[in-house]
């Protein structure tokens, strides 16, 4: 059972499992080839849809044998409180424990009677319930998904055994040192605001939540008008829609007592949290501040200047070759074991941060060249910086979406992000508008002169003061 159905992780380092086929257009054999340009033109549209009840359904046809479908949900654990902080990934684990129509065996029954896999995963502000199955088993994929998130069966028993499970699985979370980081820069970053809450909650959370918290946080964000049924691969979209009609329309789109949920603003703070702990042969740090939201228009030039400051681990080849700066720096000193430039990105707010592995002795070094490469962005970027960090951001985006499951998450995410999906030719054309002037003027709004956040773990003795880090972001003969 477990290749047909399993949950993917919920931080902010665990993505979709990636399936097989690549992006966009796959040219028949002996056609001609094209450019990357036509390419992009001729991707599949777009369809969207809105039910009567708010629900929308997108899909994109690609012609596949295979498809995905899915229903991403606008809730997670920004939407949870202090008392039921965990609720969204606790309901990720039953939701595959059987639903009121189907128990358990049956439901897995099935689905391996289909070969189709069915998964989930939650994050801050999402979570998905999304099956990879043959085109022709569709209909059955959407009614069996409609089950998992309408009539999820929440039995006692049940949730007395998944509550050990999630907390055995909270154990083993502790000893992932990079989801640990990234959750404890969160939690100090967004201090006292809803976006510090872990995505798996805390242990007590996971002993004391009860069935009645679990069905209140069904009731009060599974809502349809913040829901997408999404699909991609060989789906017509005329058939989803009618899908979506029969096994979706009664989704409630009311509140109770009109209670509409509104997101309470998240404070940035900069500050530090350090957890020493000398027997860890590796130290875990994280170094970022308030970065742009979702749909902001600062967010490409960001994500431009991220993709110049790039990525390198030990198992790189390249060596004092590799085209960013601060990787060539870390293979010819030796400064770290791996290094990261990344960016969260919120419905109002997000993190720009650099995270990195390094040794004991070398944590001075790495925070310096890290900080220094932030400067540089601000100050002195060149054109041919930006040309290779806007190459390497486009391959990556076109990268990303190599499979049927990747666009339809794809597909969700955007939908509710921004509302429609933005094309990968649009992607395009905004990364192509950005100029070296872009990328320092925006850099310096979010980086220069700001108060970081900053995570540490393991072997820390060497990390600079706060008060040092703070100084090293601004040059003074600027």
């Amino acid at each position: 059972m477990a290749a047909s159905v399993c949950r993917v992780g919920s931080t902010v380092g665990r993505a979709l499992a990636k399936t097989h086929r690549p992006i966009l257009l796959s040219l028949r054999r002996g056609q001609a080839s094209v450019s990357y340009a036509q390419s992009l033109l001729g991707a599949p549209e777009t369809r969207l849809t809105t039910l009567d009840n708010g629900l929308r359904v997108a899909s994109e046809e690609t012609g596949h044998a295979t498809c995905t479908v899915g229903l991403w949900i606008g809730a997670g654990s920004r939407y949870e409180s202090e008392k039921n902080n965990g609720a969204g990934f606790f309901l990720e684990h039953m939701a595959f424990k059987g639903t009121k129509k189907h128990p358990q065996t049956a439901l897995e029954q099935q689905v391996e009677s289909m070969g189709a896999h069915l998964s989930a995963y939650t994050s801050r502000e999402h979570t998905a319930y999304y099956m990879k199955t043959l085109t022709k088993d569709l209909p059955k994929a959407v009614e069996l998904l409609s089950e998992v998130v309408q009539s999820c069966s929440l039995n006692e028993a049940e949730i007395e055994q998944q509550r050990s499970v999630v907390l055995r699985e909270l154990e083993e979370v502790e000893s992932n040192l990079q989801e640990v980081c990234l959750d404890l820069l969160h939690a100090t970053a967004f201090q006292g605001t809803a976006l510090g809450h872990s995505v798996l909650g805390p242990s007590s959370s996971a002993r004391n939540l009860t069935r009645q918290d679990l069905v209140d946080y069904i009731n009060s964000h599974y809502k349809a008008p913040r829901m997408v049924l999404a699909a991609a691969g060989g789906v017509s979209h005329d058939e989803l829609v009618g899908l979506a009609k029969s096994h979706f329309s009664g989704v409630s789109f009311e509140y109770e007592g009109d209670a509409v949920p509104v997101l309470s603003p998240c404070r940035f703070t900069g500050s530090e949290v350090r957890m020493r702990d000398d027997a860890f042969p590796l130290a875990h740090i994280a170094i970022a501040v308030e970065g742009a939201s979702a749909a902001s228009p600062d967010i490409v030039p960001l994500m431009v200047a991220n993709a110049i400051i790039g990525s390198y681990d030990l198992t790189y080849g390249g060596g004092k070759h590799l085209s960013s700066r601060l990787a060539r720096l870390a293979v010819e000193d030796n400064l770290c074991h791996s290094f990261q430039a990344f960016h969260s990105s919120y419905s109002d707010t997000g993190l720009l941060g650099i995270y990195f592995v390094a040794d004991k002795n070398n944590i001075d070094d790495m925070m310096h060249w890290s900080q220094n490469a932030w400067m540089n962005l601000c100050t002195t970027v060149t054109e041919s910086d930006v040309a290779r960090g806007r190459n390497a951001l486009k391959a990556s985006l076109v990268g990303q979406l190599n499979g049927t499951t990747p666009i339809c998450d794809d597909i969700g995410r955007h939908i509710l992000n921004y509302g429609r999906r933005i094309p990968i030719a649009e992607w395009d054309a905004r990364i192509d508008a950005v100029t070296p002037k872009m990328v320092r003027d925006i850099c310096c709004k979010y980086i220069y002169d700001k108060c970081p956040a900053v995570a540490a773990v393991g072997p820390i003795e060497q990390l600079p003061d706060y008060n040092r880090m703070r100084s090293a972001m601004y040059w003074l003969r600027f």
